[in-house]
């Protein structure tokens, strides 16, 4: 876990009285990093005693078609592009703008399954 509040020093080196010490709604989590898999989730407990399901593995998706404005579910095949970064491809590691290759055909990741729980896509072709 890492710490994500202000810190205890200033911009010139100076240290910084503080009213409290760390607290809990500063922890930072580690990216959820969802890949093509057999699909697997996790709740996670947030800040006024919400949830947030996370998104582990994934290998269906809610493609939309803009043409007739339909949804269905479809099988996720694999990564063919992703923008975030260039290595997620090889990982087929699933974000928000990312190219998936689906049994409809390529679709472009709308949602952020890392943080929603759920992969949205619009088909592209």
């Amino acid at each position: 876990m890492k710490y994500q509040g202000k810190s205890r020093r200033t911009a010139t080196g100076g240290k910084r009285k503080s009213s409290h010490g760390k607290l809990k709604c500063h922890i930072g989590r580690e990216a959820a990093e969802p890949h093509v898999a057999e699909t697997k989730r996790k709740n996670t407990k947030t800040r006024g005693g919400n949830r947030k399901v996370k998104l582990l593995q994934c290998n269906t998706a809610n493609v939309t078609d803009p043409a007739t404005g339909k949804t269905t579910v479809v099988s996720i095949e694999n990564v063919v592009e992703n923008e975030a970064n260039v290595h997620y491809v090889r990982r087929n590691i699933l974000t928000r703008g990312s190219v998936i290759q689906t049994s409809a055909g390529n679709a472009k990741v709308t949602s952020r399954p890392g943080q929603d729980g759920v992969v949205n896509a619009v088909l592209i072709e």
